[in-house]
């Protein structure tokens, strides 16, 4: 693995800091309407995109996630202010403003959604990895779902196609405790989510999701196996989101000690101490990155602002390969 140095803990932290800013920019703009439909915000999780981000080969591996998903393509490489103005419904976002929150794409970064659909990208993960072992690119696909989409017969079919033909994909669940508003105990006797890979034979284990050291590890280890031809692995990343499962969310299924509790072990602060025991870094240091972050925030949000709306024809041109629409010729 690469080695980890102090250029990496700053790295992580400024990364860090500045997806949780965003998303917290992200909830003051839904509150002000600048941002519609729904969003799901990530803050609590970032420590996963840090660690995936430091051992991922970015010339050509892929990834895939369920809908939420701002940060993760702001980890391998996607331009934030392209997203922002993606949440804002504008021309000049990832889908052309046709695609919103929940479905951020990158073919050039190789991200392939943002799906709303519960599970679904877990199969279209696999189909990716197929086709990179077809095409014989050496790269590996990272599919990752939250611990509700496990529940998904999808991902029984995807994980026995995958081992059977030692595909090059690594699956990692999100655990983090709750799909939407119910928690894991209320729906499986299985709350080692992991341990569901070992039916299929896939090397599988839980991963501590808050500290970006042993998401490197386990994913680095999950990338050589899948590029030495060895198939797939299933990683169970033990999270927290720190807000609500969407801004529509009241929360009545836990309390406010609870997230407490689990804030003492933010990957934000993990990574600020490392840096502060080390003495690389100061409090004096830490202001002047959350100025840097602020000001480079507020540029994503003027780039959205001042960005156009999308034509009304691009209703078709993002839809259909052919500008001879077979409803005009019947009309």
């Amino acid at each position: 693995m690469k080695e980890i140095t102090k250029n990496t803990y700053f790295k992580w932290y400024y990364n860090m800091f500045y997806w949780r800013r965003f998303e917290e920019k992200c909830r003051s703009l839904y509150i002000k309407q600048k941002i519609r439909g729904f969003l799901h915000l990530y803050s609590g999780q970032e420590a996963i995109p840090a660690g995936l981000a430091h051992v991922m080969d970015m010339n050509k591996d892929s990834m895939i996630t369920g809908y939420r998903c701002h940060i993760l393509p702001m980890a391998i490489g996607v331009d934030p202010k392209k997203i922002m103005a993606e949440l804002y419904g504008k021309n000049t976002g990832t889908s052309c403003g046709m695609g919103g929150s929940m479905h951020i794409f990158s073919k050039e970064h190789r991200f392939y959604g943002g799906h709303g659909i519960v599970g679904g990208q877990i199969p279209l993960g696999s189909g990716i990895a197929f086709a990179d072992k077809y095409f014989d690119r050496n790269a590996v696909t990272i599919t990752l779902m939250g611990d509700g989409a496990v529940r998904q017969g999808a991902l029984h079919e995807s994980f026995n196609l995958a081992i059977l033909w030692k595909l090059p994909v690594i699956f990692m669940c999100e655990n983090n405790l709750y799909a939407m508003g119910t928690s894991v105990v209320r729906t499986t006797n299985l709350t080692d989510i992991y341990k569901i890979g070992s039916s299929y034979d896939i090397p599988s284990r839980p991963v501590d999701g808050m500290n970006p050291i042993k998401i490197a590890e386990a994913a680095d280890e999950a990338l050589e196996r899948a590029r030495n031809g060895k198939g797939p692995t299933f990683l169970e990343l033990k999270t927290y989101r720190f807000r609500g499962h969407s801004m529509s969310d009241a929360e009545p299924y836990r309390n406010k000690e609870e997230i407490e509790k689990y804030k003492k072990n933010d990957p934000i602060l993990f990574v600020k101490k490392h840096l502060l025991n080390n003495n690389w870094a100061n409090e004096e240091t830490f202001k002047v990155i959350e100025e840097e972050v602020k000001n480079s925030i507020e540029e994503c949000v003027e780039y959205a602002e001042k960005s156009d709306f999308p034509p009304i024809e691009n209703m078709y041109n993002m839809v259909y390969d052919t500008a001879l629409y077979p409803f005009w010729e019947r009309r």
